[in-house]
């Protein structure tokens, strides 16, 4: 970097004293020796100029307007100069004549400042140099010539090594194509505009692509995002930007010519891409693409809320196989659903949540057979927040371990109480559910260990009601965690049967005890004839395998005449009774059981 000269190093350009106690010596001398005495002025400003570690020049305007340079080394090393070179009409024009530099220096010179600073860019491209002007004034002869101090300190390199560093940051170093930070600054440029409208955003996200990274390495994962960049590239219309903003995701920013149907269009063209299978090593390998859309508006407030936005269209795609347009309020949602989680934590750390107990009838004898436990949540601002709200963002936020852990702990406990007011065991067992995210997250043989040791309960008095999911997902784990749970003689029921991926394979080879028949074939029944095979073949099913059943969403007295014909074992629903209360439900058992 160059280094500026000093006030002390430029004194003697702002200081005439030198020069006129040298022309008041020279009157009355000969003209060669007052020739002598301005040759050594010259010398003496030239030794100083060259004494400075930047290119500077003296530029002397006479009154006619004729311009003289004084250059340094450094000056003539950048324009070729050397002496006090006239500038003449024609000539070929050196630094100073070459604007914005030219129209500055005769501002400078016809005004009064003291100084003057400004950037400048000579010439553009590679050969470009960049520089800081700086004009200082020098003191004016009395025959109208005015003087100043020219200095250029060079930034050429200072500003591509600047260039080259903003490269690095704002592209992708495997791809090349812009990241996250180029693709932002983009999209502002966008919304900045007078008319924002017009322009819409995709977000890619390739399927499979971590599964390919793990088997094959991640040189072969690299060969494939290299290639999927360069197929969406071909498939986008000039003017489109594709920018790389994740390890498998790709941002597109669109101008939609002719509406949003252009959006879709792109979107369908990039999926286009990936129906050719893409060549890794010896492998041929087909990928598939979700794509989330989100169309910019006057209302976008930035670019990362349009990212957002595209990014939760992603994400209902992924769900869909669809390309997804993001829909005005789901960032409020998802807003909402931060909150609930929050206050879900806070309900949990302060035991503010309750159990209620659904009876769950023996449709032979018309008894209590045992009680189905169901979370409920009352928040003090809130009201009462729905199951179906709060359970699946307890099991989004992981949250659904320790909400777990505390159902296993208050239903066993409060099975506890029961047999502690009735002076005796009660003859009922307590169902309750294990979520899908728990059964792979939690040791849940362990936790239902220390929890009937807590209450005192022996296993065979408590259900561990799964989902047909929660096994799917991972066969392995789950047969593990069900013959841990059958050891402590707990029973296990497999919940809303016959709406996931059946596999007889599993009813044959896990220990499960229950099939519960989901509501959705139990209330269509006695006007639908499908509904009725589909229990049938069920409760056929289950007697061949040496199952009990119970069937959900018994609302009327027909339907529970019907399904204790059929020969189902239990059931529940409204028709019974809704969830009660700890206390309403002894009572209740007591009422139905005398």
């Amino acid at each position: 970097m160059q280094v500026e000269p000093s006030r002390s190093e430029l004194a003697v350009f702002t200081d005439g004293a030198m020069e006129l106690a040298l022309l008041r010596d020279m009157s009355g001398v000969d003209p060669i020796g007052e020739r002598a005495a301005i040759e050594l002025i010259r010398r003496a400003r030239v030794d100083y100029l060259n004494a400075l570690p930047i290119a500077a020049a003296i530029v002397t305007q006479k009154p006619d307007g004729a311009i003289e340079l004084l250059a340094n080394e450094r000056f003539e090393m950048l324009d070729s100069l050397s002496g006090i070179i006239p500038i003449r009409p024609g000539a070929a024009a050196p630094l100073i004549e070459r604007e914005p530099l030219k129209r500055a220096l005769q501002t400078f010179l016809a005004g009064d400042k003291r100084g003057h600073e400004f950037g400048w860019q000579d010439g553009d491209g590679v050969g470009g140099r960049h520089f800081v002007v700086r004009l200082g004034r020098l003191s004016a002869y009395d025959d109208g010539t005015r003087r100043c101090v020219l200095s250029l300190i060079d930034r050429t390199a200072e500003v591509e090594n600047e260039r080259s560093l903003r490269a690095e940051m704002t592209h992708d170093s495997l791809t090349g194509l812009p990241n996250r930070v180029a693709f932002g600054e983009a999209l502002d440029a966008v919304l900045a505009c007078d008319d924002p409208v017009g322009h819409a955003v995709l977000i890619v996200d390739l399927t499979r692509f971590s599964r390919i990274n793990e088997s094959m390495g991640s040189i072969a994962g690299d060969e494939l995002i290299i290639t999927v960049a360069r197929r969406m590239v071909a498939s986008l219309r000039a003017g489109d930007m594709l920018a790389r903003i994740g390890g498998d995701e790709f941002a597109i920013l669109l101008t939609l010519t002719d509406g949003p149907g252009d959006a879709l269009h792109a979107a369908r063209r990039i999926q286009a891409t990936m129906t050719a299978p893409f060549r890794i090593s010896d492998l041929e390998i087909r990928i598939d693409c979700a794509i989330g859309c989100a169309l910019v508006s006057d209302r976008a407030a930035g670019a990362e809320d349009l990212v957002r936005n595209a990014q939760f269209a992603l994400k209902r795609a992924k769900a869909s196989g669809r390309v997804e347009v993001y829909q005005p309020g789901e960032v409020s949602k998802a807003r909402h659903r931060f909150s609930l989680e929050t206050e879900l934590r806070r309900a949990i750390d302060s035991d503010s949540l309750t159990l209620a107990f659904q009876p769950l009838i023996n449709l032979q004898t018309n008894r209590v057979a045992g009680f189905e436990a169901l979370a409920r949540w009352e928040h003090e601002a809130l009201g009462l927040i729905s199951p179906t709200e709060f359970i699946p963002v307890a099991e989004e936020s992981g949250l659904i371990v320790p909400l777990g852990r505390w159902a296993f702990e208050t239903a066993l406990s409060t099975l506890a109480q029961w047999d502690a007011t009735q002076g005796e065991a009660v003859p009922i067992h307590i169902g309750v559910n294990v979520s899908a995210i728990q059964l792979a997250r939690d040791d849940v043989s362990s936790a239902v260990e220390g929890a009937l040791r807590r209450a005192g309960i022996t296993g065979e008095r408590l259900t561990l009601e799964l989902t047909e999911s929660s096994i799917v997902q991972d066969p392995e784990r789950a047969t593990r965690t069900l013959q841990g749970l059958k050891e402590l003689d707990a029973k296990i029921a497999m919940d809303d049967f016959g709406t996931g991926y059946s596999s007889l394979a599993y009813l044959q080879r896990l220990p499960i005890d229950i099939l519960k028949i989901d509501r959705s074939f139990v209330t269509g029944m006695l006007g639908d004839r499908d509904s009725v095979a589909i229990v049938r073949a069920v409760l056929g099913l289950a007697d061949a395998l040496g199952m009990d059943t119970t069937a959900e969403g018994v609302e009327t007295f027909e339907l529970a005449q019907t399904l204790a014909a059929l020969g189902c074992s239990c059931g529940q629903g409204f028709y019974f009774a809704r969830p009660l209360a700890a206390d309403e439900a002894l009572a209740y058992w007591r009422s139905r059981n005398a």
